[in-house]
């Protein structure tokens, strides 16, 4: 199945080459949960701070069981620091 995988901020460089505007399409298979998709690219956890599926916030124990249907997006940032 494809879904979008959207890496915003510094987790950008996790993308694989060619990707643009923040976004690759991915085939995954079937069963894969979205900390499965984010492991895949290699993007460490603890910096897989907010992470949404379609625009829906999923808390760190949703991201262990969540899973995709067809044309889902998964959209991922990084912790952000201000001042």
């Amino acid at each position: 199945m494809q879904i979008t995988l959207k890496l915003y901020a510094t987790l950008g460089e996790y993308l694989p080459e060619g990707s643009e505007k923040h976004r690759t399409v991915l085939d995954i298979p079937d069963e894969e949960t979205a900390y499965g998709v984010i492991e895949r690219y290699h993007v460490p956890r603890e910096r897989a701070h907010l992470v949404l599926l379609n625009g829906v916030y999923l808390t760190p124990e949703q991201r262990e069981q969540a899973t995709f249907k067809e044309g889902d997006t998964l959209a991922v940032w990084p912790p952000v620091a201000g001042g």
